[in-house]
């Protein structure tokens, strides 16, 4: 008998295999694809030699992840590669707001009357920044915080909806970034601990930027299931898991799966049965004849850029698509180029860029028109550009990947006290009501992001019982 079966190869179901396997228990793990990824995969979705990222492509999470920095990821490949700029928001004026590494830049481009202001509520916690990302990426109740003073602190500035963060802003630069940053999880900016999504994407920019994987998001994917391998773990691919009898005995499951799926599976009835899915998104890869065209020069360097002209036009399109069930007439654009920092994705010359923008949760429109309205906006003669696209909205998303239930990429709403406590009302959200069965998921605590610290978490949780009996 196995002591542990993991469901889903995504990077938590791929964390937390290797987190058992590295303590020395047997473990397998099932993928119903034909290769391991979930939302890090990367894939020739356009012309020949254009490597796209489906789903995640920059990774300020990864790069800080308490997990991924404990394991030897570089020894299998996994090399992280910066741009010159974390991020860019361009307005259309052709000036820019930016995320650099350096705090002064930063605080710097949002104007003499705001840069104070930023400094002020970031400049605290970047000392100690390692030790409150593990304090807030591992909870809850999987450790002890480290320094519980300085997660206090950033609970007060972070627990707050972000409108209120915002008003320690005068001008609409500083605002429309923090808005932007905000919208990275798809929540409305109104909504509970939107402060703390915010703070943390700024923080993580600060201490080791946004980077890319060199040759891809799969690179990622690749090296922890190296790792698995090493450890003696088992990985089937192509397996698709309808019930528990399909999968070897085991002394505990662990699924990387939504909480719908997992309840099917498991025969768990109703038990996620409040469990909301947010907002699905509509995503473009493009294959390019050269680099996007952006006015701001900050923009032709950064490896992320956020289009949205405002934080009221940001905070529209989202209510757009959360709350009042339509498609934005102008989009909130989330815009990763590869390329600036990783030349490996296009032949010479030319460029992979990805965009995508919010929609309601299982929409069937197209949004490629007004996507491309917003990046001519921004890029003017985006579109003779264009070499090849390929787009994707919730139901093509949903059916490359089962857990964007609907479109959601985020697997699940990060909304309301399910920003914090998901999926369910409970101290150990990682457990389920069958003593063996485990979900470690996006759908768990710290949430959406390839980071792997929900298979981390979840993992000590089953190496602990395991133990115990």
């Amino acid at each position: 008998m196995l002591d542990a079966v993991v469901v889903g190869a995504g990077p938590n179901g791929l964390t937390a295999a290797v987190e058992l396997a590295r303590r020395g228990f047997t473990v397998a793990l099932f993928e119903a694809r034909d290769t391991v990824g979930g939302g890090a995969r990367t894939e020739e979705l356009t012309l020949p030699g254009f490597r796209h990222d489906p789903c995640a492509a920059a990774h300020p999470l990864g790069i800080n992840s308490p997990a991924f920095r404990a394991l030897p990821l570089e020894r299998y490949g996994l090399e992280w590669l910066q741009p010159e700029l974390p991020m860019a928001h361009p307005f259309p004026d052709g000036s820019a707001a930016v995320l650099s590494r350096s705090l002064a830049e930063t605080a710097a481009s949002f104007g003499p009357r705001d840069a104070g202001a930023y400094r002020r509520l970031v400049q605290p916690f970047l000392p100690r920044w390692d030790t409150l990302a593990r304090d807030f990426m591992s909870l809850p109740l999987t450790a002890l915080p480290r320094d519980p003073v300085t997660l206090a602190r950033f609970g007060l500035a972070g627990l707050p909806p972000s409108t209120w963060l915002m008003r320690r802003f005068r001008d609409e630069k500083a605002k429309a970034l923090l808005a932007g940053l905000v919208a990275h999880v798809m929540a409305p900016l109104s909504g509970f601990a939107t402060s703390a999504i915010g703070l943390v994407f700024a923080l993580a920019a600060h201490a080791r930027g946004w980077p890319v994987a060199r040759g891809g998001s799969q690179a990622i994917s690749d090296a922890l299931a190296a790792h698995l391998r090493d450890l003696g773990g088992q990985i089937h691919t192509d397996y698709e898991v309808k019930r528990l009898d399909d999968l070897p005995p085991a002394r505990a499951y662990v699924f990387d799966t939504s909480p719908t799926a997992l309840a099917r599976i498991a025969g768990l009835g109703d038990l996620y049965g409040r469990y909301r899915y947010g907002p699905g998104v509509f995503k473009i890869d493009y294959a390019l004849d050269g680099p996007v065209p952006w006015t701001a020069p900050e923009a032709r360097v950064a490896g992320t850029v956020q289009i949205g002209a405002s934080s009221q036009e940001i905070g529209t399109a989202l209510r757009a698509a959360s709350r009042e069930g339509r498609a934005p007439d102008a989009p909130f654009l989330i815009t990763v180029q590869p390329g600036v920092a990783d030349p490996t994705r296009a032949p010479e010359g030319k460029q992979v860029f990805w965009a995508y923008g919010h929609v309601p949760n299982g929409w069937t429109g197209d949004l490629t028109d007004a996507i491309e309205r917003q990046l001519e906006r921004f890029a003017p003669g985006f579109r003779d550009r264009v070499l090849a696209r390929a787009t994707a909205g919730p139901p093509e998303l949903a059916a490359r990947n089962a857990n964007y239930v609907g479109g959601d990429i985020a697997t699940g709403a990060v909304t309301g006290l399910q920003a914090v406590l998901r999926p369910r009302l409970s101290l150990f959200p990682y457990a389920t009501p069958h003593p063996a069965v485990y979900i470690c998921s996006s759908a768990t605590p710290p949430g959406p992001g390839v980071h792997g610290m929900s298979g981390h978490n979840a993992a000590k949780a089953v190496w602990r019982r395991l133990r115990q009996t």
